[in-house]
C-alpha cells in the first residue's frame, strides 16, 4: 500500500472516520482539505443499487448543472456546411464534417464533447471503436446528436454534463472545483442526485442510492448521508 504524503494525512485527519456528513457540510469540507497548488476538480460517485447488466436497470441521462463545471468544455460540432456558422456563432471549438472525421482516423481526439446531426450519424459508425472508449460518441438520449446544432453547443458549454452508470453501479461526475464556493459546489451535488432520484428504474428493488462521497483531484473521499440528502 503507498505511504501517504504529509499533505494527504493532514487531510485525512480533518475527516471524522466513519461519519457520513450532510451535503453542505461536506461542500465546505471539500475545501478546506484540498492542497495542491491548483485548482482540483471536485467530483462525486453515487453508488446506486441496480444491475448495470440489465437493460431495464441502466441509468444514463444528462443534467445541466447551475454554476457549470468550471472547465472549459472542447466541443467539437460535426456538421453539414449549412449549419457551420450557427455552430462557431454558438461557441463550438472546432467546426467541420469531413477534414475532422479523417483526423479522427488518425487518432486525434483532443475534445470533450462531440455534437452531430442525424444525418451525419451514418458517417461516425465507423469511427465508434475510437470514440466509444473515450465516451465521445455522440447519442441523442443525451442531445448530442441534433437538428439544433447551437443549443446543444450552448448548453454544453454553459455547464450540460451526461453520465452513465458503471458496469460496478456507480455514477461518476465532476461537479467543479476547489475554486467554486461552498454553496455552488452544494447547489451542483445536489442537482446530479436529485436527477439520479428521478431516474430511477422501475425495475431496481431495495435501497436506491447506497452511498454518495464527493472527493477532489488530489484529497481523501467524504462520505455523504444519503437520507439527508
Amino acid at each position: 500500500m503507498a505511504k501517504l504524503t504529509k499533505k494527504q494525512k493532514e487531510a485525512a485527519s480533518k475527516i471524522e472516520k466513519n461519519k457520513l456528513y450532510s451535503l453542505k457540510d461536506a461542500s465546505a469540507l471539500i475545501k478546506t482539505i484540498a492542497s495542491a497548488k491548483f485548482d482540483e476538480s471536485v467530483d462525486i460517485a453515487v453508488k446506486l443499487g441496480v444491475d448495470p447488466r440489465k437493460a431495464n436497470q441502466m441509468v444514463r441521462g444528462v443534467v445541466t448543472l447551475p454554476h457549470g463545471t468550471g472547465k472549459d468544455v472542447r466541443v467539437l460540432a460535426l456538421v453539414t456546411p449549412d449549419k457551420e456558422a450557427e455552430a462557431k456563432a454558438a461557441g463550438a471549438d472546432f467546426v467541420g464534417l469531413d477534414d475532422y472525421l479523417q483526423k479522427i482516423k488518425d487518432g486525434w481526439t483532443d475534445v470533450d464533447v462531440i455534437i452531430t446531426m442525424p444525418a451525419v450519424m451514418g458517417k461516425l459508425g465507423p469511427l465508434g471503436r475510437i470514440l466509444g472508449p473515450r465516451g465521445l460518441m455522440p447519442n441523442p438520449k443525451t442531445g448530442t446528436v441534433t437538428m439544433d446544432v447551437a443549443k446543444a453547443v450552448t448548453e454544453v458549454k454553459a455547464g450540460k454534463i451526461d453520465f452513465k452508470v458503471d458496469k460496478t453501479g456507480i455514477v461518476h461526475a465532476g461537479i467543479g472545483r476547489v475554486s467554486f464556493g461552498a454553496d455552488m459546489i452544494t447547489d451542483n451535488a445536489h442537482e446530479i442526485i436529485q436527477t439520479l432520484i428521478k431516474m430511477k428504474p422501475t425495475a431496481a428493488k431495495g435501497t436506491y442510492i447506497k452511498s454518495i462521497h464527493i472527493s477532489s483531484t488530489m484529497s481523501p473521499a467524504i462520505a455523504l448521508d444519503p437520507k439527508a440528502v
